[in-house]
């Protein structure tokens, strides 16, 4: 590979709460123990443990080179690096200018769609399990959620109740639906049917979508992305898109993400209720960054990244099925994050899943409850790191967490 996927990074101290707030035993990790004197290996947080794309610090540093850091324009070149990678990576068409814009982050941006296409205390659908995020802007803002649960086929794989999701949608008067496309945490990247059919339902009973497309990079095997806004007209013209670099060149520190809206009336409404807090404002740094990293030689960076990441889930997914015993999980086809169910060992073994999560972590393997994310006896574990971590993370798991399961 050209890129370096294999350097084991000494990120403590260095403002990085996958590693700091374990270490200093904060929030959740109160009173964390490691055994042996095992060290941290973070696998909680979605927050990769990669050097950065180089040409991303490259960009960066020329800007700061400059000296001066006042008020600016967007450059033509933003609009341009996406634009460019939208159609190269996703193949979307007729994406222009006027149908993009800045968004602080992807939650924030779901906040401003929410405050214009609903009132206070309107009922919002969203699939269960359900990213964190969602949970916390939903309650913070004053909707009430609705969850259709995903349910798993005869292999394993999470499916859209499409009948469930028609009945919420109707029982509860449901006006705006949030997506997870590819869905995080179960790892689906939705086929080009399953929203078609989804959108069906949304088109008959007048529902807006936002949907969160920040995974659209990390596709992993022979599987693809998707966009929401492609498979139907009442899609483009009715869904709200969110996307960000933050995720595929772990950029979040940097703050900057981006919609896309082809609606010229919902963008001008989104974009004013954006504008209110009069903080929703681009970084002159996160813009060159977003430059630097949508290019060339970034997609051959994200593609060298895919593969080591597939070879990640392709280990921890073996390593289930043929060691541990009473776990499972459904292979991803998206994200780095793997969603295991522990439902079948906590039961065999007598446990419960709040001893099994501390014993992972006494091992320093750090893990994260999957509950608040509507995953009962579920545990969510990060695999964006050296490949070498993520075996030996596994090793101790089946030594410390898992030592009856084989």
């Amino acid at each position: 590979m050209k890129y370096d996927f294999t350097t084991i990074m000494n990120r403590a101290s260095q403002d990085a709460i996958a590693i700091d707030l374990p270490l200093q035993k904060q929030g959740i990790f109160e009173g964390l123990a490691t055994k042996d004197d095992l060290d941290i290996i973070p696998m909680w947080v979605a927050d990769m443990n990669f050097p950065v794309f180089p040409g991303i610090l490259e960009a960066i540093v020329r800007r700061v080179s400059l000296g001066h850091f006042g008020y600016f324009s967007t450059r033509e070149e933003y609009y341009d690096a996406i634009i460019a990678w939208q159609s190269i990576r996703n193949d979307v068409r007729g994406l222009a200018k006027e149908h993009i814009g800045y968004e602080n982050g992807v939650l924030g941006g779901v906040v401003s769609a929410l405050n214009v296409l609903c009132s206070k205390g309107d009922k919002v659908l969203v699939h269960s399990p359900t990213y964190i995020g969602f949970t916390a802007v939903l309650e913070n803002n004053g909707y009430e959620i609705v969850h259709s649960p995903l349910v798993k086929d005869t292999h394993g794989i999470w499916r859209m109740d499409y009948e469930d999701m028609e009945k919420k949608i109707v029982d509860n008067k449901i006006h705006a639906v949030i997506m997870c496309n590819p869905h995080n945490p179960c790892g689906r990247a939705w086929t080009k049917e399953e929203l078609a059919k989804a959108y069906e339902i949304f088109q008959s009973n007048h529902v807006f979508v936002i949907s969160d497309e920040i995974w659209s990079d990390i596709i992993l095997g022979t599987n693809f992305h998707t966009p929401s806004q492609s498979v139907s007209a009442y899609a483009r013209d009715n869904t709200i898109a969110l996307y960000a670099p933050s995720k595929t060149f772990n950029l979040a520190g940097l703050i900057g993400s981006y919609h896309i809206i082809y609606n010229k009336w919902l963008k001008e409404r989104i974009d004013k209720e954006s504008s209110l807090s009069h903080y929703n404002n681009m970084n002159v740094l996160s813009m060159h960054a977003l430059i630097g990293a949508y290019c060339r030689e970034g997609a051959q960076w994200v593609d060298e990244l895919r593969q080591v990441i597939d070879d990640n889930v392709a280990y921890a997914c073996d390593c289930i099925r043929e060691r541990l015993q009473g776990v499972s999980c459904m292979r991803p086809e998206a994200t780095y994050m793997l969603f295991i169910d522990c439902s079948q060992y906590c039961a065999t073994h007598g446990i419960t899943l709040d001893t099994l999560l501390r014993k992972g972590q006494e091992a320093g393997v750090i893990w994260q409850d999957g509950r608040p994310f509507h995953g009962e006896n579920c545990i969510r574990i990060n695999l964006a790191l050296p490949t070498s971590r993520v075996t030996e993370a596994f090793e101790r798991l089946l030594k410390y967490a898992f030592a009856d399961s084989e």
